[in-house]
């Protein structure tokens, strides 16, 4: 008898101390894989995914979360050509050019399931230098996903960005979803 209160104490403490661990990873969300090695975005080479975020797993969770960096002078030639091919009024180039970022600009696309939850403003962006220094945060604007397939929704922002600075080596991009309790991270090397 002694001894299966003891074990039934035992199991109930180890039952207990399970349940308290569980409940600390629940506030943190599930940890997203990492890569071992960044790896390089073909459309955005300044970019690079540190944790795992392919589309294929991104469109089956509802995750997708995917960040490229446009340069001013990128942007520049953009606007220039669209002025030839419309037919601009110079007020409209003025405009344009006024609106342009100093530092260029991020580019953020995500894909949720459910509309409210492809709301830009549930994530948070932070850039901090390989020391930790902060350098840039911003919350996107509030907005609604389209629809894009299946239940997912797709919301799309430009965020105007820091100028990167070559010399000042690359940049670690940390995107966090208050909604999904995850963070996505990015690093960030000039050019």
């Amino acid at each position: 008898m002694q001894y299966s209160t003891t074990l039934r104490t035992s199991l109930l403490l180890l039952l207990v101390a399970g349940a308290t661990a569980a409940q600390a990873q629940t506030p943190n969300g599930p940890a997203r894989k990492r890569y071992l090695f960044a790896q390089k975005n073909p459309e955005c080479p300044v970019v690079a995914n540190i944790t795992k975020n392919t589309d294929e797993d991104a469109d089956v969770t509802g995750t997708y979360t995917h960040v490229c960096y446009r340069s001013p002078e990128e942007m520049l030639a953009e606007i220039n050509e669209l002025r030839k091919i419309h037919d601009w009024a110079d007020s409209t180039y003025q405009r344009r050019l006024k609106l342009l970022p100093a530092g260029g600009a991020l580019v953020l696309n995500i894909r949720r399931q459910g509309a409210k939850f492809a709301d830009p403003s549930l994530l948070t962006l932070s850039a901090r230098t390989k020391d930790g220094k902060e350098v840039f945060a911003a919350t996107p604007k509030p907005g609604f996903g389209r629809f894009f397939g299946r239940d997912l929704y797709q919301s799309q922002q430009l965020i105007p960005f820091i100028k990167l600075d070559p010399t000042a080596g690359p940049l670690m991009l940390v995107i966090t979803d208050t909604h999904l309790r995850q963070q996505f991270e990015y690093q960030l090397t000039p050019q």
